[in-house]
């Protein structure tokens, strides 16, 4: 029925996949996966966007001398950063990494002029220095006024691939420069900080296309009649797009990593200010959806509890902790997260001890009870987010999706019994396979996401673990008592 490219750029790695859809379903397989790392230019930090071109091009020359047609491509990837182009439409460099030093201090001068409240109602988007509307304020005046347009990095990439500037919603809404109730250029924010209008192209939906593959590449790569399609550019929202799960379900999504992305799917933007205060972003998903969601802490803590405990010639392998940690009594010590202290690194087994120590509890010295204390911990921070999750969106959650290459299982076994619903172990490549769902929708293979989505369940391997634990519920209530402790210590250091 057909073959689709999905190019998905990540802020580490990138990879182009090849999307076949048949009669027997979907099945997406990697062609090639690179690298993406900022280079550091003097003492500016920079994306090396002439080598991540190239690598999509060996990519789709690959491809190319395949016998199998292909019917589209598109690229997907983080938000924040962007390419510019000048008014001949040529790629001006260089195109600023968001860690970049010049943005120091904007944040807190762009907040002067807009409160924070008001910037959210605005955007929906919470406010950080790697948004881009930071970096735009930071930006050299001289050289803003030689910019014919503006591209988010995913659709940066489908213009160089066919010369037609667009830029699909669910990465315009990553800007902070999108109102996500009008779905259009936030024409406020544009006169407040003296954007000209002109660098920002026309906004489309995800799905829809946007041309031909440029002559000279499809001589290049051999690709003939290939549409280039704004499936879903933001690298995101085409996870979301592409987990399995049900129509009229009530559920979440849960990535695990160093820092967890935790939220789940509705209909419209929440745009008060109790959703700002908890740290929860909206940002545009597709087929008309709002992804809200939020990060907070994950493996991290784990990750800097090995750092200390190679640096002590403790070093314990990841596997043997796992073991260890089975065999370590439950809910002897639970901490709160989202306490300050574990945000920032260093000597995180010690950190972890003196909140046990000051809490009244047992204190973990070993690693395998300190890593289930840590993974106790997370699954009880999870609980106590989609709690409140569902509080903000009136729509209490009875299932919960998990995915990416960095689950793990004891976590998700925890996390399951935790939240006291089923957990969906989905481990595949999520971008890719949403990416590629939204071109098939928009070249008319699929007739809705709803079905994209069920091709998926049928596609690809999916474990549900049910919760039977309920332990837990004793254990979080533990959990909730230090977790409010953490936050009136905040709210007091904040009013002081």
């Amino acid at each position: 029925m057909g073959n689709y490219v999905a190019c998905v750029f990540g802020a580490q790695t990138g990879h182009v996949s090849l999307g076949s859809l048949t009669s027997d379903g979907l099945r997406v397989t990697e062609v090639r996966r690179f690298s993406n790392e900022p280079v550091q230019e003097k003492k500016e930090l920079h994306w090396n966007i002439p080598y991540l071109y190239e690598e999509m091009m060996e990519a789709l020359k690959t491809l190319g001398i395949s016998d199998e047609p292909m019917n589209s491509l598109s690229c997907s990837s983080w938000g924040g950063d962007y390419m510019l182009f000048d008014e001949k439409g040529a790629l001006m460099s260089p195109s600023y990494a968001y860690g970049d030093a010049r943005t120091d201090g904007v944040l807190n001068k762009v907040l002067s002029k807009i409160p924070a409240p008001m910037l959210f109602q605005e955007t929906g988007i919470q406010e950080t220095p790697a948004t881009t509307l930071i970096q735009l304020v930071a930006e050299n005046s001289r050289r803003l006024r030689g910019v014919g347009h503006l591209l988010p990095i995913g659709d940066g990439f489908n213009c160089l691939l066919t010369g037609v500037p667009r830029v699909e919603m669910s990465l315009a809404s990553s800007t902070q420069l999108f109102n996500p109730i009008n779905n259009a250029w936030s024409m406020r924010l544009l006169e407040d900080f003296r954007l000209h209008p002109r660098m920002f192209p026309e906004l489309v939906p995800a799905g829809t296309k946007l041309g031909p593959l440029r002559q000279d590449l499809e001589e290049q790569t051999g690709l003939t009649g290939l549409q280039v399609v704004a499936a879903c550019s933001s690298k995101m929202a085409a996870s979301i797009a592409g987990l399995p799960i049900g129509n009229g379900e009530t559920w979440a999504f849960l990535r695990p990593g160093p820092y967890t992305l935790i939220g789940t799917e509705t209909p419209k933007p929440f745009l008060d200010e109790t959703v700002h205060s908890q740290g929860y972003t909206n940002q545009v998903g597709c087929a008309g959806s709002i992804c809200l969601h939020k990060h907070v802490p994950g493996m991290w803590i784990l990750e800097e509890c090995q750092r200390y405990w190679h640096i002590k010639d403790r070093e314990v392998e990841s596997e043997h902790l796992a073991h260890l940690a089975t065999s370590a009594p439950p809910f002897a010590s639970i901490f709160d997260p989202m306490d300050p202290r574990f945000l920032v690194p260093g000597d995180m087994p010690v950190k972890i001890q003196a909140f046990c120590q000051e809490t009244g509890q047992e204190v973990p010295r070993k690693p395998g009870p300190i890593y289930r204390c840590i993974l106790e911990s997370l699954a009880l921070m999870y609980r106590r987010s989609l709690f409140q999750l569902g509080q903000l969106t009136g729509q209490p959650i009875t299932r919960i999706c998990l995915f990416g290459s960095s689950a793990n299982s004891l976590l998700a076994h925890f996390t399951a019994n935790a939240l006291q619903v089923p957990a969906v172990v989905f481990s595949a490549d999520s971008s890719a396979i949403g990416n590629v769902l939204m071109q098939a929708l928009a070249m008319g293979q699929i007739k809705s996401l709803n079905q994209g989505r069920e091709l998926v369940r049928q596609s690809f391997k999916a474990h549900t673990i049910l919760p039977h634990s309920a332990l837990w519920n004793a254990a979080y209530a533990r959990f909730t008592k230090y977790a409010e402790e953490t936050a009136e210590g905040r709210s007091a250091k904040a009013g002081s």
